[in-house]
């Protein structure tokens, strides 16, 4: 299997490059190519440009992103698509896991919290559902790699994603988009903006995302049983500007889905092999699940969220003031089936080892989720700037989980955070410019567990109420400095941390909650930022090295597959990243990015149970795990990798486009993602390691200026490569794969 993916790799990065020298030599005139756009950003919550900010930062926008998205997915299309940026789930559509730099949390649990923030029209996106809100109607994403605890508060240790719509406008514009794909794919998606009076304007944007279902039940004999989804969103935006220093912007959003939690696959690897086996179909599973006894219950997921927020800014001359108040709600559930678990009347069982029904489900109930910004900031041309605020959160929600054996258990979860900030820059000459920022968080979280084991035959426990709080201060350094009118380099030192976590799941279980310490990271790195080649080649790099005390683990498995929070002594982290962009000529573009990261563990008393291990029955797991173990059971993790964190990623793209006309051209537009050695668990084991995965996608089309449409012909992994994305770590071999590969066809029509 590694064979064929590098094979196709290869043939397909070739077919670019072949496809970049016919093109080149097509030039009957020898031209000079337009410069590259430039790009701004609003990392540091003022818009500058990118070659300017002290930050490793990269963005995505236009065609680049709307191609990840072409055939439905979900926001999971980022990952290994930016130098540095990972993300995965085991809970389908909703609650995904991020990873910048190697730094992140396997938990699946939905109270976890993630070191990479998700901030979504200046909001931040908490607890895990709300991260998985669906993106449409884009103006830009950037992705702050390090931490940024300085102005975005607690749990940004690894970095930020930041997704920012487009806004309203005065002049009536709008676009309107409509997908058709394999597996009765569809895609709907549009917008329309403009004045309602001269001060007011507004714009409405919608999504609609479905597919059937493809996936058959073996076990009960039913086709197309699973798979598929039904994805609806909305944002209506008001932007209201009686005069030129004040506007208030209204922004109302909901999405309601309908569909499938991720496909858990039992048995698909032989022991001592990372190569999926015999018993792995891509279109086939055998769930025996029936939680409820209505029948079986084939994977169903349901979440509805709702949302709304509001800015005013008022510009006083010299300082402006900004009000940022938002409410977010969602709830929802999952349930999750292991492919394999069921045992049929005359004794046999599905593929693999597993000797009772494995189904669980977890909801998230009544989360309400609200906070509050303000900010000033200075507005003047002066060499000095600077912004100072306040922030603070409130947010509360309850998980149920249900097991087929123990019962339904409740558990109450609640946070609150105040913070103040402030942050300054100095423009010291024409050349160096110097930024420093200071911010104080104050974070407390709680937990009460509820009721337990109802209409189960798990134990009544008497728990305590768990309440933890900490405050910490976190600062950053940076320098920039222009070498020239087309080249700066920058430092930057970093401090930040992760607030203390809670994880009461296990209590469903019959295992009492957990808690981990706040980690603390403290990050330093150094940068280039250039524009070669008469603006037409843009070189971007920059290299890192952090380290985590008492970093945060979950320590996921053992013989009741428990879930329990750890704190390491120490995680290191060292590594670099490149991104690139080069226009060849005026119809050929180039982009292309590269990252390392090395990480390891530092704990030399740190260990976990591997695969389902249960030393009370003398079961040493179902796994070859690589670690010591010293009693022959727990594994130490001491010198390991992180676990989701790619060794190394390959990003590329190549558009080559073809004048028809005056007023049209003919595009083929190709990106390829590549993830290197990736270590799936806290422990290593030959079966939960992966490597040279890898997906392209292809887009050709027609694109006309003089009306306003295109049609394009797009496919999404269009190698039809079967990548293992995660894994159950329990005793039967269970793993998640990606999505498979989808043809279809895409029309546009923009108004301005």
């Amino acid at each position: 299997m590694r064979t064929h993916k590098m094979a196709s790799l290869t043939l397909a990065i070739t077919a670019a490059l072949s496809t970049s020298a016919l093109a080149q030599e097509a030039q009957t005139t020898e031209q000079k190519p337009a410069a590259l756009e430039q790009i701004t950003v609003t990392a540091q919550k003022r818009t500058q440009s990118i070659q300017e900010v002290p930050i490793s930062v990269a963005t995505l926008s236009g065609e680049k992103f709307e191609s990840l998205f072409s055939g439905g997915e979900d926001i999971l299309a980022l990952a290994v698509r930016v130098p540095g940026l990972y993300a995965e789930s085991s809970n389908g559509r909703v609650a995904p896991r991020f990873y910048i730099r190697g730094l992140g949390n396997t938990d699946f649990d939905l109270a976890a919290s993630q070191p990479v923030s998700i901030i979504m029209d200046e909001v931040v996106m908490e607890n895990v559902v709300l991260k998985s809100f669906p993106l449409f109607d884009v103006q830009q994403v950037e992705v702050l790699r390090g931490p940024q605890g300085t102005l975005f508060g607690r749990n940004t240790t690894a970095g930020i994603i930041k997704f920012d719509t487009v806004k309203p406008t005065q002049d009536v514009e709008g676009y309107a988009k409509a997908g058709f794909g394999s597996y009765g794919t569809m895609n709907f998606e549009g917008a329309i903006s403009g004045g309602l009076t001269d001060a007011l304007s507004a714009r409405l944007s919608l999504l609609s995302q479905d597919r059937d279902d493809y996936i058959n039940n073996a076990f009960t004999g039913e086709n197309d049983a699973i798979g598929g989804y039904d994805e609806k969103a909305y944002r209506l935006q008001l932007l209201w500007e009686p005069s030129a220093d004040f506007s208030a912007l209204l922004n109302v959003h909901g999405r309601d889905l309908e569909g499938t939690a991720s496909i858990f696959r039992a048995n698909i690897f032989d022991k001592g092999s990372n190569e999926l086996n015999a018993n792995y179909d891509r279109e086939t599973v055998y769930y025996d699940g029936d939680l409820q006894g209505d029948g079986i219950d084939n994977n169903p997921q349901e979440y509805d969220a709702f949302g709304t927020s509001l800015k005013l800014e008022y510009d006083m001359d010299e300082v402006t003031f900004t009000s940022i108040s938002a409410m977010e709600t969602a709830e929802g559930s999952s349930l999750g089936d292991i492919d394999g678990g069921f045992n049929l009347q005359d004794g046999t069982s599905g593929p693999g080892f597993i000797p009772f029904s494995a189904v669980t489900q977890d909801s998230l109930n009544d989360l309400e989720q609200y906070t509050q910004e303000f900010r000033l900031s200075s507005n003047t041309t002066d060499a000095l700037n600077w912004q100072a605020g306040a922030f603070y959160y409130d947010a509360s929600f309850n998980v149920t989980s249900v097991d087929g054996f123990y019962g339904a258990t409740t558990v109450f979860h609640e946070n609150q955070t105040w913070a103040l900030f402030g942050q300054s820059s100095y423009q010291v000459n024409e050349k160096l410019n110097i930024t420093g920022g200071l911010r104080y968080t104050h974070d407390s979280k709680s937990l009460v567990v509820g009721e337990q084991n109802v209409g189960g035959g798990g134990r009544i426990e008497d728990y305590d109420d768990i309440d933890v709080s900490d405050g910490q201060m976190s600062y950053e350094l940076s320098a920039n400095y222009r070498v020239t009118d087309d080249m700066s380099v920058f430092a930057r030192y970093a401090n930040g941390f992760r607030a203390q976590s809670i994880q009461g799941r296990d209590v469903a279980f019959d295992s009492a909650p957990s808690v981990a310490d706040a980690e603390t990271i403290n990050s330093f790195e150094l940068g280039i930022k250039s524009d070669l080649l008469d603006d037409t080649l843009r070189l971007n790099a920059a290299a890192f090295y952090y380290t985590v005390d008492d970093m945060q683990f979950s320590a996921i498995g053992g013989g009741n597959n428990f879930t329990a929070l750890v704190n390491a002594d120490k995680g290191e982290a060292y590594g670099f990243e490149v991104d690139a962009q080069w226009l060849a000529t005026d119809q050929l573009t180039f982009t292309a990015g590269y990252s390392y990261n090395h990480t390891e563990i530092q704990d030399d008393d740190l260990t976990v149970a591997p695969c389902g291990t249960d030393a009370s029955s003398g079961f040493t797991g179902n796994c070859t795990v690589l670690d010591p173990r010293e009693d022959g059971y727990s594994a130490s993790i001491d010198g390991n990798p992180f676990p989701q964190a790619p060794e190394s990623i390959f990003n590329f793209t190549a558009r080559y486009a073809i004048p028809m006309g005056d007023n049209g051209e003919f595009y083929v537009f190709t990106d390829w993602a590549f993830q290197g050695e990736t270590n799936i668990f806290l422990y290593e084991a030959v079966e939960f390691t992966t490597d040279d995965n890898f997906e392209g996608g292809l887009r050709v089309g027609y694109e006309n200026f003089e009306h306003n449409y295109s049609v394009a012909l797009f496919g999404r992994n269009i190698t039809d490569e079967d990548n293992v994305k995660g894994a159950i770590d329990f005793n039967n071999l269970t793993g998640i794969v990606n999505e498979p590969r989808i043809w279809g066809v895409e029309f546009k029509y923009t108004y301005y």
